[in-house]
């Protein structure tokens, strides 16, 4: 796969403390019948001890084709910010951690910081939400 855009997705489901990225996991394996997740990585909220902070979960090999945008899947990487952002706006260190991986992205395989899409761009759907702002996070990484 040769990815020149970023397709940017929410889980639609909500986020806690409990780490979610292996239910999406399964469901995608055991309930679609995928043979893995679709997306390439994840991020959600954990915990550790007292402390809850955000993290990224790995999916699908970068160079693997995903199954999260379809028509888009050969071209694309995707990125699950795991939470409903229909119902609240994701929370800006999430949004940060998850910057960090499309910067690394778009350096690593010289996407322009222009080929970053959310999932609405493609299909008849509020993904990643309605209340989740493209704009602020095109900032982030330094569009």
């Amino acid at each position: 796969m040769k990815a020149t855009k970023i397709i940017v997705h929410h889980s639609l489901t909500s986020d806690s403390s409990t780490v979610s990225w292996g239910a999406i996991r399964k469901y995608h394996v055991e309930t679609l019948g995928w043979r893995d997740v679709g997306y390439h990585v994840g991020v959600e909220l954990t915990k550790s001890g007292d402390n809850l902070y955000y993290e990224t979960f790995l999916g699908r090999d970068w160079d693997d084709t995903g199954a999260h945008t379809k028509g888009q899947n050969e071209s694309s990487l995707g990125i699950c910010f795991v939470g409903n952002w229909d119902i609240q706006e994701p929370p800006g260190d999430m949004l940060i951690v998850g910057a960090r991986v499309i910067r690394m992205w778009l350096r690593l395989f010289g996407i322009k910081p222009s080929e970053v899409y959310g999932h609405r761009d493609f299909a008849n759907k509020s993904c990643p939400g309605l209340l989740f702002s493209m704009n602020k996070l095109r900032f982030l990484i330094g569009e």
